[in-house]
């Protein structure tokens, strides 16, 4: 890659209000975090005067626990796109292949890019369908963002036998996996799994996140990872909030039910499409109406909703997050579906 490669990838948007006005339902991360967070993240700023152990092992263990695999085959990451941006970096060179789920994330063609690639899109719905022969690299997304579309674990694996038997390398971005109770793909032979803490545990700003690979693969992505890549503080908090089974378990049962209803909801005035994910993607030209003005027209309400015209082959559709019981009410409102709370504010909890 040299210079002006890097200055021709151009990155696409990516959704999150700033704006302290609007109710962010653009950006997909929990509005709740793991009680004691805030606490451990503080106590570490004594251990941040030193640099973070070297290998990070009770990082390790904790990522190890939560996804269920071997503690050697976790390689820490500030943050799921720089365990991508690593995967991408092994398995592609100038002028290979990358079969890419679409729509679905933009920066996985920007990387494949960024490395002299070439992206092959594929439909995200029938991925795995698709034959991995010849490619350099396979790309799930699982679940896809911003369809909502997830795979079961069985379906997963045949797809990774025929990526092994192609010589393809899988990866496998479970960015929204821990929203559900399905497994990871972790430990699988010929997979990358690119995990982040961003998402299920609210906390963006944190950058911490890892990959899961063995063999060759594990062996190249820790001969890639720069020593003290996560900082003392980061993988304290990712540690501390990978152990939290309670608060996950709660969040998916809360994820679960209020997406029903939001779906059910919305579903009386736009098209809305199925969704295993903490968001709902709406076809708002069902309705007759137009994305700008749908996005317009919210945010005068008090509520920010995704764009989702930059994902690749959508033309008419904004992309939702599901939040609590009393800002999911806002958000119906908001888009012309109901006009008040709906709901029992005691529901929810304050961690929830």
């Amino acid at each position: 890659m040299n210079l002006d490669t890097a200055l021709g990838v151009d990155r696409e948007p990516h959704g999150s209000s700033d704006d302290p006005d609007l109710l962010d339902f653009s950006a997909n991360t929990n509005p709740a975090v793991p009680p004691g967070v805030e606490t451990v993240y503080r106590e570490a700023f004594a251990d941040a005067r030193s640099y973070p152990a070297e290998p990070p092992e009770a990082f390790r263990e904790a990522a190890a626990a939560y996804v269920d695999c071997d503690p050697e085959a976790v390689v820490p990451t500030p943050g799921g796109l720089a365990a991508i941006r690593a995967a991408v970096g092994l398995a592609v060179g100038p002028g290979d292949t990358a079969l890419l789920p679409a729509p679905s994330f933009g920066e996985y063609a920007r990387e494949v890019r960024l490395e002299g690639g070439e992206p092959a899109f594929v439909d995200a719905d029938a991925v795995l369908d698709a034959d991995p022969s010849d490619h350099a690299l396979a790309v799930v997304c699982a679940p896809n963002n911003p369809t909502g579309t997830d795979y079961a674990r069985a379906d997963l694996e045949r797809f990774a036998a025929r990526c092994r038997a192609a010589d393809t390398v899988l990866l496998v971005d479970e960015a929204f996996r821990g929203f559900t109770d399905r497994p990871s793909l972790a430990g699988a032979d010929g997979v990358v799994v690119a995990r982040s803490l961003t998402k299920l545990f609210g906390l963006p700003g944190v950058r911490a996140g890892f990959a899961v690979a063995t063999g060759e693969l594990a062996a190249g992505l820790r001969a890639v990872r720069r020593p003290w890549n996560v900082s003392g503080p980061a993988l304290a908090t990712g540690a501390h909030c990978m152990r939290q089974t309670g608060f996950i378990n709660d969040t998916r049962e809360r994820i679960e039910a209020e997406r029903a209803r939001l779906r059910a909801r919305l579903g009386e005035r736009y098209d809305v499409a199925p969704s295993e994910a903490p968001f709902l993607l709406l076809d708002v030209g069902s309705d007759g109406r137009s994305v700008e003005q749908t996005v317009a027209d919210a945010r005068e309400r008090g509520v920010a909703v995704r764009d989702a015209t930059t994902f690749r082959g959508l033309d008419a559709h904004v992309r939702v997050a599901v939040r609590r019981p009393d800002e999911n009410d806002r958000l119906l409102a908001a888009l012309g579906v109901g006009d008040g709370p709906t709901h029992d504010d005691t529901e929810a909890g304050p961690n929830v």
